[in-house]
């Protein structure tokens, strides 16, 4: 099976037999307190809670949050949405290890941070200016607006555990890069 790819170095020619109908379903970033995540996620970027899962046995919580469409048709059975939710594209899976938000001294490491590693989660929106003005009006922390440094066009904010999320307009973007 052949598909469109850019070139690179390591990158594949063709999607390996094996690997047809592989799709991202979800990225999984850990929560100190699930309260004040799910306001920002929800509030903040409009997201839904599709599914929450609870593991008393391992005492952590899995709360999965994505953009729905209005033709989105989630099912109301809980077993059925978990089906659901698990063949869906581009989910953020937020997990809470239970009694990290009474730990005042814990914290995640976000990714930027020496030694650096995960990096961010990005969103594209419709205007980036009113984007910019909405984060401003709920009190975002910026770690970088759409005009500032060499990069426009771009803004970086955090969300309540320090993990830095890219905001974008996809029309904006045609120039970006080489």
């Amino acid at each position: 099976m052949t598909t469109f790819t850019e070139k690179a170095p390591g990158v594949a020619e063709e999607i390996p037999t094996a690997a047809a109908g592989f799709t991202l379903n979800h990225s999984m970033v850990r929560i100190k307190d699930p309260e004040k995540a799910l306001h920002f996620y929800t509030h903040v970027f409009g997201m839904r809670l599709l599914r929450k899962l609870d593991f008393p046995e391992l005492q952590f919580t899995l709360y999965f949050l994505t953009q729905l469409s209005p033709e989105d048709s989630v099912p109301e059975d809980p077993d059925e949405r978990t089906i659901w939710t698990f063949s869906q594209r581009g989910l953020l899976e937020l997990t809470h290890n239970w009694g990290t938000e009474d730990d005042p001294e814990f914290a995640y490491h976000n990714g930027n941070s020496d030694p650096q590693g995960y990096g961010h989660i990005c969103f594209n929106v419709p205007n980036l200016e009113s984007a910019e003005t909405w984060f401003e009006d709920m009190g975002v922390e910026f770690i970088k607006r759409a005009n500032d440094g060499k990069m426009k066009n771009v803004i970086f904010v955090k969300d309540p555990d320090g993990y830095w999320i890219e905001v974008i307009q996809a029309e904006l973007m045609g120039g970006a890069g080489k």
